[in-house]
Parts: structure tokens; sequence; C-alpha cells
């Protein structure tokens, strides 16, 4: 798919991608992409989300950890879909580490988050990338996020900068 192109990656095809399921799918849609080398994934952040139960009631904020595991699920679809990867294909995603995670605004119910992946490198089957998050024009959080594809699994290494 090239940059700009109308095709969205919707919410049915992201849930066959990934193993996540509600309430652990933190994202809704895929607006944009440019093969592995860039996307944008959304998420629309409701009051009715399970989290803001308990962070903090009186006073929602969505965690920043959950901003975080949105940019790695943004960049396992797309990679995921850039390589011809599909649900048949049986593999596992995995978070492995955080290092200098940065928040930088918090997240409220009815803001949409737009993660941007913009591809730093490959090689071999190692993929990695840059991400931030926005609301409203403004960045909330950044991050690193390496990939690594192998027979049967992909591993995701978070590098918080």
């Amino acid at each position: 798919m090239m940059k700009n192109e109308s095709k969205i990656i919707d919410i049915n095809t992201i849930s066959k991608l990934l193993p996540h399921t509600y309430p652990f799918l933190l994202i809704d849609k895929i607006i944009e992409m440019d093969g592995d080398e860039y996307g944008i994934g959304i998420k629309n952040v409701t009051i009715n989300e399970p989290f803001f139960q308990g962070h903090f009631p009186g006073n929602p904020i969505m965690p920043g950890v959950l901003q975080i595991e949105g940019m790695a699920q943004t960049a396992a679809v797309i990679c995921m879909i850039a390589n011809n990867i599909s649900e048949d294909n049986n593999l596992n995603i995995f978070f492995m580490t955080i290092d200098k995670a940065r928040f930088r605004k918090p997240v409220l119910p009815g803001d949409i988050v737009y993660y941007y992946l913009k591809k730093i490198r490959q090689r071999s089957n190692v993929w990695k990338y840059k991400g931030e998050a926005y609301v409203q024009g403004s960045l909330i959080a950044e991050a690193e996020i390496s990939a690594m594809i192998d027979n049967s699994k992909v591993l995701w290494y978070i590098q918080l900068q």
C-alpha cells in the first residue's frame, strides 16, 4: 500500500492479525501506511474504557503504559501487513522491554490518540521504529520500537526515548 492511499486497515483486520482482545486491543484502525516504512494508527479513547474505573476515580487518565502498547500494536500491524503476514501464520507478538519512558501530557476520555510510526532501519529479520503519540497535535508520548520476526514468532522490543 502506498502512502496517502485511501485504504484503511479496520478493526476487523487488526483483530485477526493481533492476538489481543478486549480490553487489551488498543488501536482501532490504521489510517495510513507506506509498506513497513511508515504508518499511523488511531485509538478512540472513551469513558467506557475499563482502566478508567481505577485510573483514577473522579480524574480518569489513560495509563502511559497502555499508550506505549498502542504504539507497539500499530508497529506490529504495519509490519505484518507490509510483509504479507496473515492470521494464518499463527504468529505470537511479545512486548519485551521498556526503557526511558516519557509521557508528556495526559490522555483523557474523548481524546483521539494518533500513533505515528516511522521505520528507522531493518537488519535481517529485525525492524526498528520511532513512535510518537499525539492528541490534538500535541506530543503525549514517544518511543523507539524494535521488532524481530522469526519462523514462529514476532518479538517486540520497546526502547523508549
